[in-house]
């Protein structure tokens, strides 16, 4: 998912509008619970210490560019 992610910022020029953060399931359980992941992968939108968005087991850039729409320029 991360190249997919990578694609859809770089396409819509938008590298700085987003800090990723990869979490591992095994090392950081707490937050996949603290944030009800229970599918992996899932893409959170988190701004202001709030989720925004979720997106779960994305098919692809187009998927994550719709998801993403309302944060891309």
């Amino acid at each position: 998912m991360d190249g997919f992610v990578a694609q859809v910022l770089q396409r819509r020029a938008n590298h700085a509008t987003f800090a990723l953060e990869r979490v591992e399931a095994s090392e950081r359980p707490d937050l996949h619970d603290r944030f009800g992941v229970d599918t992996l992968p899932t893409l959170i939108v988190i701004r202001d210490n709030r989720v925004h968005g979720r997106l779960a087991n994305p098919d692809g850039c187009a998927a994550i560019e719709r998801f993403l729409a309302p944060w891309l320029h």
